[in-house]
């Protein structure tokens, strides 16, 4: 499920680290309370990671309950999460897709830059 996300019409990633031991009580909360988002919102999956990015929690309110969702990546494989802000991201699809093949989502804060030669 956590591979193919077209039944959700909206993603939202949580940048930073987040306390992978919480439930879904704790993450609910967290989204309450530390972002000002709606966690019963319908057809929604919001997205966290914890600081070793081998694994990440999936939480979705499925009209009469929550749906907490884990994958973790086996072996040396980790996501490539946005650490620099604690803020929410919106995803399309196609990020949603990045992200669960180990891509980035989000560009780099330091733009490349060619060296002059004189």
């Amino acid at each position: 499920m956590l591979y193919n996300a077209t039944c959700f019409k909206k993603i939202v990633l949580i940048t930073g680290y987040s306390d992978l031991r919480r439930g879904i009580d704790g993450l609910a909360s967290e989204l309450k309370y530390k972002y000002n988002m709606n966690p019963f919102e319908e057809d929604t999956i919001y997205l966290f990671c914890g600081r070793s990015a081998k694994k990440l929690k999936g939480l979705v309110w499925d009209k009469d309950g929550f749906l907490l969702l884990v994958k973790r990546l086996e072996a040396d494989g980790r996501y490539q999460w946005p650490r620099s802000k604690q803020e929410a991201l919106s995803l399309s699809q196609e990020q949603f897709h990045w992200l669960m093949n180990g891509l980035s989502v989000v560009a780099s804060i330091h733009p490349i830059r060619k060296k002059l030669t004189i």
